[in-house]
């Protein structure tokens, strides 16, 4: 049996990323069965409903062997539904959201940076859970399991050996936050007996937003690691480092699927512009491939952008240049397969 992808298109500037991103699997000879579906806000204004998601798109994407989610919008009114990531992760027990961050030789020439961001996406302040408890008052859980820690802290143990990296940074605010993220820092120490090999450091989630601009170079070969909206708070700080958040691209993992995105928004002023970066989609959607038994597949695509990212003449106004998305994108497609064909 051949493996099936569900391809969200999103909103906003999505359809033509997702467009970018096709194309360049297509170029490259992708074996993948890849289903286009729609789900986040455009269709829920259309068609309204208690979810971003509708159905047809959910039974796809179960009867799928991952996703790839196109850039979405969330509303955020409070009657609006939760976000298409949100609902995917919770639903799918995506609990390991990966974000490598990487700089590109051209982009910038005084610092290189190369560790990798792992992120609990299940849980945290992200659980959803608020309440009214007046008229002018409300109330947030921070819901923090001892299971939800385990299994985020032990990805990142089996991502640092398998990349030979030798140090995990957990970033908390246990000063303060002395049951929650005591239970968190008590799973990396547990893991850390477990993995003598890989030392471990701790951060406060204040100090660590200063080193990641003052000094990011010290977190080099190490795997960052954090609760849900410390490391989301952190892995965009960090994005700010490598030239343009349309670089970055993210996996969301689970034991049995995994859903794949760019790490930026809808960007919907620019929708049908043929204007955006389309690098941090066409990335994701190469490591979804690599995920589903492509990885050539997969090399190819992140050389090729490099090249073309680096050489600096084929690329979108962020990157310093004035070609447009669907320009920088055959510049990446036609690299990609000449790189297969050698």
């Amino acid at each position: 049996m051949g493996k099936k992808a569900a391809v969200i298109k999103g909103d906003g500037t999505g359809p033509d990323l997702v467009d970018a991103m096709l194309h360049v699997l297509k170029s490259c000879n992708t074996q993948i069965e890849l289903i286009l579906c729609e789900a986040g806000s455009e269709q829920w204004e259309k068609f309204g409903g208690d979810t971003y998601i509708p159905d047809s798109t959910a039974k796809i994407m179960e009867e799928s062997n991952a996703c790839f989610k196109g850039p979405t919008t969330t509303n955020p009114s409070p009657e609006a539904p939760r976000s298409v990531a949100v609902s995917t992760r919770q639903k799918f027990e995506l609990y390991a959201n990966v974000r490598p961050i990487k700089t590109y030789d051209r982009l910038s020439p005084d610092k290189k940076l190369d560790f990798v961001c792992f992120r609990e996406a299940t849980e945290g302040l992200y659980s959803g859970i608020e309440f009214d408890i007046s008229d002018d008052s409300a109330i947030a859980i921070r819901k923090i399991t001892r299971r939800g820690c385990k299994r985020i802290v032990d990805a990142a143990f089996d991502w640092a050996k398998k990349h030979e990296l030798k140090k995990i940074i957990g970033i908390t605010k246990r000063n303060i936050l002395k049951k929650t993220d005591g239970i968190f820092w008590g799973e990396i120490e547990r893991a850390s007996k477990e993995n003598p090999e890989i030392e471990i450091e701790e951060y406060y989630i204040d100090n660590m937003t200063q080193q990641l601009v003052k000094n990011p170079e010290r977190f080099n070969n190490s795997v960052l690691l954090s609760t849900n909206l410390f490391m989301d708070i952190i892995s965009e700080c960090a994005s700010g480092n490598i030239g343009s958040i349309g670089n970055v691209y993210s996996a969301n993992i689970g034991n049995s699927y995994a859903m794949f995105e760019p790490a930026h928004g809808s960007a919907p002023k620019y929708k049908g512009m043929n204007k955006v970066n389309p690098t941090a989609t066409i990335l994701s959607g190469a490591w979804m491939v690599e995920y589903l038994g492509e990885p050539d597949i997969k090399k190819a695509i992140f050389e090729a952008a490099d090249q073309v990212i680096n050489e600096g003449k084929t690329v979108t106004y962020d990157l310093g240049g004035n070609s447009g998305t669907k320009e920088m994108t055959n510049a990446i497609a036609n690299l990609a397969k000449e790189k297969l064909l050698k």
